[in-house]
């Protein structure tokens, strides 16, 4: 029995990751289906969204979603993610925008391989610190750097916004504790979370295997988060708190909200986890890797064999 609706695209229709737009935000509307195209409406009116060019979708508040619509958007390869307000928080996703699982590989090496897992933390604080070399710092090492970095960020903030710095304090159950500059760094950093969060669930990867963080869920959203943070949020928290606010918080969230409006630190981030994950590898072929829709057996050696297929001896399989 042919089932009802329009049929799903073909794998050759589908539009590369690569050319795909990187994502779409909604707020306050209905999402459904109609034919093989998403629609999203609202008082405004509706608008259509070619599901097969759609590389993420990010339902913010006052959003509803159709069984429909989820279903042509896992057809298409497409990803959701449930978010905040304009994406600054995350809450909960669909399936992978990869349909190839390389990078969660990758990853996974990497971390199980005492000196991977270091050099990919040697290149993380190298970003950090452009034009100092970090290959022959030991983890001790590159975590006193980076204090001593951070501390003279928030010192420099301090003197720009003319805010009073006295440490990094805060109550993670009480949030009002806090002098506003502190509640401002917590509000910026866990938008800053959300956002990374999406990304790395878009591509296929497990937040919870870090690099430098461990233990966590959340371990590697830390990892990626804090390559951003004095170049970002650290700044934006001393701004608000130079405004003197009283909802410290939803200011916060609102001014990380606007600096990530466009799309372009998305883009950017996806490029940072790629570049840490398949160093060897442009972004281009990354890209058309991870749109593979392929899977193989795994041979015991360093090679892979084809699924779908009934091997009857060793010999079948050479």
């Amino acid at each position: 029995m042919k089932p009802p609706g329009a049929p799903p695209p073909s794998l050759p229709e589908l539009v590369r990751v690569e050319d795909r737009m990187t994502f779409i935000y909604l707020e306050h509307s209905v999402v459904h289906r109609e034919s093989n195209a998403i629609t999203a409406t609202d008082q405004r009116g509706t608008v259509h969204l070619p599901a097969a060019s759609l590389g993420a979708l990010l339902l913010g508040p006052g959003t509803k979603v159709s069984h429909h619509a989820m279903m042509l958007l896992a057809e298409s390869g497409s990803t959701v993610v449930w978010v905040g307000e304009q994406g600054v928080r995350y809450y909960a996703h669909g399936r992978s925008l990869a349909r190839s699982s390389r990078l969660l590989e990758a990853q996974a090496r990497l971390v199980s391989n005492q000196s991977f897992r270091l050099g990919v933390a040697r290149e993380m604080y190298a970003m950090r610190f452009p034009g100092e070399d970090t290959s022959g710092l030991t983890m001790q090492q590159l975590r006193g750097r980076e204090g001593a970095r951070v501390r003279r960020v928030y010192r420099e903030e301090s003197q720009r916004t003319g805010v009073p710095w006295t440490g990094r304090t805060y109550d993670v159950a009480y949030f009002e504790a806090g002098d506003p500059v502190n509640q401002a760094l917590s509000a910026a950093h866990t938008s800053l979370y959300g956002v990374v969060h999406s990304v790395i669930v878009a591509l296929g990867c497990s937040p919870g295997l870090g690099f430098v963080h461990t233990g966590h869920v959340r371990s590697f959203v830390y990892d990626v988060a804090d390559l951003y943070k004095a170049e970002l949020t650290i700044p934006v928290a001393f701004d608000i708190a130079h405004q003197g606010l009283t909802d410290v918080g939803g200011a916060t969230r609102r001014a990380v909200r606007d600096l990530m409006y466009g799309g372009a630190f998305l883009s950017r981030c996806v490029r940072d986890i790629q570049h840490l994950l398949l160093p060897d590898q442009d972004a281009d072929g990354i890209e058309s890797s991870l749109s593979e829709d392929v899977v193989q057996l795994w041979d015991g050696t360093r090679r892979n064999v084809a699924s779908g297929t009934s091997y009857e001896s060793y010999e079948d399989v050479y």
